[in-house]
């Protein structure tokens, strides 16, 4: 690693030799410069840690213009020019037959030259502006009175229980506010009294969102059965701030469902805690985290993770077998790609053989620690970032190349993580939730609206269907 045209590794290897070969140096100072260094190498990996050699997002790169490993293609992005890309379809306004509004522009005649004048058309022009505005509608129930002085009053509807209230559209629009384009409740509130001057409570805005949240109880489960009835699943989880203390948002989703739910630990207790996953029998894309082995599915796993990985034992690391293996899955996902998202049984075989060989190639580059221990040292020896990898992919090889015969398996967990990454935004924006029922509410909506969305259906309409007692017919 090269810092201010500073080579960190080389600079450190000619002060261990030094301290190697100073033979007066007191026991303590040389322990003293070996916990220094120590500490720098420490800083020096976490330095060099980018969205391209790690799960760090792209947000925390120090030099923006570097290339970056994204996703199925570690070429995205590459070379592209500025503006729209060739072949991408644009979006424009275009004239409708039946304005809402039409103002008719007459000729001063005074203006004209002398003559006679008829009218042979218009030339039209269409400005498309927005109107936004309060509506109050007034129920006035009828009432009669029979001769005895008995009154009857006609029946209000169903919806309308009080004198004064709120309707169904300004609590779509609070709940979509607030939980779709995540501005904080206060700004809400600040929007609508701005721009519809109608003021609303930022208590009565989050009372919005809990009836949201339970008249979305059946919805969740529905999904869940229709979750369990999916072939493949995507699973991934990310840290969240609930009342000053660190809990897991978990998040269970392929192209067409989308489940989430908030729980304090990350791992087999709170996947059990939800009872989706324990059963589920399809085959269950992630990123390689222990607890999903413990699950009664088959596996695939995430290999926009494996490149990064690569990427970082090559550069850092110095591991060539890292470059071959990076530059081999590439090669297989494109194939894959070629023949239309399966491989056949030979290629896939030949595939297969030459990932072997680069791994018993690295082997040799890359053994594991030597089995010496130091008195009272006891577990697993520590090995490097690289030795970890390769380990992995010698013994996940099946569910590392899941992808080449199966058309369902992706090359990547990118749904998972492109579904949970809504949660980062509300973080930087709000910070973190105040209460486990707060974490609660935006799980089961956000779990409603982005199925929704995936399902061809808005955020808008779906918050109206919602409130007006109605399901998306999808769901049905």
């Amino acid at each position: 690693m090269t810092v201010d045209n500073i080579n960190i590794e080389d600079t450190i290897k000619k002060v261990q030799q030094l301290i190697a070969d100073e033979e007066h140096m007191s026991s303590a100072l040389r322990a003293t410069l070996e916990v220094m260094i120590m500490l720098i190498q420490i800083m020096a990996n976490r330095l060099s840690l980018t969205s391209r050699n790690s799960s760090k997002p792209p947000s925390t790169d120090r030099f923006k213009d570097q290339d970056k490993v994204s996703g199925d293609d570690e070429n995205k992005g590459k070379n592209r020019k500025r503006g729209g890309q060739f072949g991408r379809i644009g979006t424009t306004l275009k004239k409708v037959d039946d304005p809402d509004e039409i103002e008719i522009l007459e000729l001063d005649r005074a203006t004209l030259p002398p003559g006679n004048y008829q009218e042979v058309g218009f030339e039209i022009r269409q400005v498309f502006d927005i109107e936004i505005q309060r509506l109050v509608t007034e129920y006035r129930a009828q009432v009669l009175e029979d001769q005895f002085g008995k009154r009857f009053t006609a029946s209000f509807p169903v919806e309308v229980t009080k004198a004064v209230q709120y309707g169904n559209g300004v609590k779509a629009q609070a709940v979509y506010l607030s939980q779709y384009q995540l501005i904080p409740y206060q700004r809400v509130q600040e929007q609508f009294q701005d721009q519809f001057q109608l003021p609303i409570s930022v208590g009565s805005i989050f009372e919005f969102n809990q009836q949201a949240y339970h008249l979305l109880e059946q919805f969740e489960l529905k999904l869940i059965t229709k979750i369990l009835a999916s072939s493949l699943l995507h699973s991934d989880e990310t840290g969240i701030n609930i009342n000053g203390k660190n809990h897991w948002l978990h998040c269970i989703s392929n192209q067409q469902w989308t489940l989430f739910y908030a729980h304090a630990k990350r791992g087999m207790e709170a996947i059990t805690a939800m009872n989706v996953l324990t059963r589920f029998t399809g085959i269950l894309c992630h990123d390689h985290w222990k607890p999903y082995f413990q699950l009664n599915c088959l596996h695939a796993l995430c290999n926009a993770h494996h490149l990064r990985e690569l990427t970082y034992a090559e550069e850092q690391e110095n591991q060539a077998w890292a470059k071959d293996m990076r530059e081999l899955l590439v090669s297989i996902n494109e194939a894959v790609k070629a023949q239309g998202g399966v491989l056949s049984d030979s290629i896939a075989a030949g595939y297969t053989d030459q990932y072997r060989a680069i791994l018993k190639e690295a082997e040799q580059e890359c053994p594991p620690p030597l089995p010496e221990r130091k008195e009272g040292q006891r577990g697993r020896l520590k090995r490097s970032k690289s030795r970890n990898l390769l380990e992995r992919l010698i013994n996940f090889e099946q569910q590392t190349l899941r992808f080449m015969t199966d058309a369902k398996v992706p090359f990547t967990n990118n749904q998972g993580e492109n579904d949970i990454r809504m949660t980062k935004v509300h973080q930087k924006i709000s910070g973190c939730f105040r209460s486990q029922e707060g974490a609660d509410i935006f799980c089961r909506v956000r779990s409603y609206l982005s199925t929704c969305r995936k399902n061809n259906i808005s955020a808008s309409e779906a918050l109206t269907l919602l409130f007006n007692g109605k399901l998306p017919d999808f769901i049905r």
